[in-house]
């Protein structure tokens, strides 16, 4: 049975109504209620104050926190509002509570900037937006997080300072930094303070709001991917920049690096889960980008499932499989971004030229 907790303190009965609604569906659905949760606890609630936010401190990777703040007036941009407390609170997702004249407005927001609201009268104090909250946020809370790396120390000697594939990551690397494509309005060094940024970085290795990804195909079983929270206009040294996939354990639930001796690795980008998926399911795909950006009439994911988790991997690699020509695909991640197929990097850029709009559309 997966177990949740509700934590902070609720400000007024409007919230605490929140908060009660929330445990008790949860409740009803079978998950079950921790007041004082365990180490590796699946889901927690945590209501946050807008003047001091503080985060719910996980002791789990796994640990989903779903931050909440209300707010009485209604945002005139959302995203840049609401946005930092998502961040400071170390939240997986945020409920902003916007309460209106009218009505009120329930924003969820995801850490690359996806946002979607349900609106509702507050005055009717309707339950059924509880089962609205559920149906959004059970399915996220349920996916497995696959960012733990196992690192072995034999990259073959003639790859320790990168090949002719590293080189065309490198000049990738280059034109995907023009694109100017942030997942956040600003670096966490902004909004988080030292000791919290430590925090992410030991729980996910997280070092920075990166643009995207991109990787290329060694051979049948391996590939070179870019590594998490660098900037890829600059990437030059394996292990550090690049890193060589040679895998997935699903006992351990980590990707497998191959690093030379006496490096201490950056970690494998989130994403490694999903292009390994692809390159296993398609010999045909040489090369694979991803960028928090949208093309028009493109097919999508139906649930936003976080980045680096199963169950995203598993609907993109569905949707490349769906394509007329799975080696040159372009596959939208709900309220998120792009995975693009090619046969080269040079491909998928060329492809894309001038097609990029840099706001995903929210549903």
């Amino acid at each position: 049975m997966s177990t949740f907790t509700c934590t902070g303190e609720p400000v007024d009965p409007y919230s605490e109504w929140i908060v009660d609604g929330i445990r008790r569906t949860f409740s009803n659905q079978g998950y079950e209620y921790l007041p004082n949760p365990k180490d590796d606890i699946k889901l927690a609630f945590h209501f946050v104050d807008r003047d001091s936010p503080r985060p719910y401190r996980r002791k789990a990777q796994g640990t989903f926190v779903v931050s909440i703040v209300e707010s009485r007036s209604t945002p005139r941009e959302v995203r840049k509002e609401a946005y930092p407390y998502l961040i400071r609170s170390l939240a997986n997702h945020l409920m902003y509570v916007c309460h209106g004249e009218e009505e009120t407005q329930l924003y969820f927001l995801t850490p690359e900037q996806g946002n979607y609201s349900i609106t509702f009268d507050p005055k009717k104090k309707d339950d059924k937006i509880f089962d609205k909250i559920y149906e959004r946020l059970e399915p996220l809370a349920s996916s497995q997080l696959v960012i733990n790396n196992d690192f072995y120390e034999n990259l073959p000697e003639s790859l320790w300072y990168g090949d002719e594939i590293t080189k065309s990551l490198s000049v990738s690397g280059k034109k995907l930094d023009e694109m100017n494509l942030l997942p956040a309005p600003f670096p966490l060094k902004e909004v988080l303070p030292e000791r919290d940024i430590r925090h992410l970085n030991k729980l996910y290795g997280i070092g920075g709001l990166s643009y995207g990804n991109l990787s290329a195909r060694k051979n049948k079983d391996h590939f070179w991917m870019s590594a998490s929270g660098i900037d890829k206009s600059k990437m030059s040294e394996v292990g550090k920049d690049f890193l060589y996939i040679t895998g997935y354990d699903v006992g351990k639930n980590a990707m497998k690096v191959n690093i030379p001796p006496g490096i201490k690795p950056k970690r494998a980008s989130v994403d490694a889960i999903e292009h390994w998926m692809i390159y296993q399911e398609h010999p045909e795909v040489g090369a694979i980008v991803h960028i928090h950006a949208w093309m028009d009439g493109i097919e999508a994911t139906v649930i936003n499932y976080p980045c680096g988790t199963v169950q995203l991997a598993e609907s993109v690699a569905n949707l490349v499989k769906r394509a007329p020509d799975p080696a040159r695909a372009v596959i939208g991640l709900k309220n998120h971004g792009l995975t693009i197929t090619g046969t080269s990097l040079d491909d998928i850029f060329e492809r894309i030229e001038g097609k990029i709009i840099p706001e995903v559309p929210m549903q």
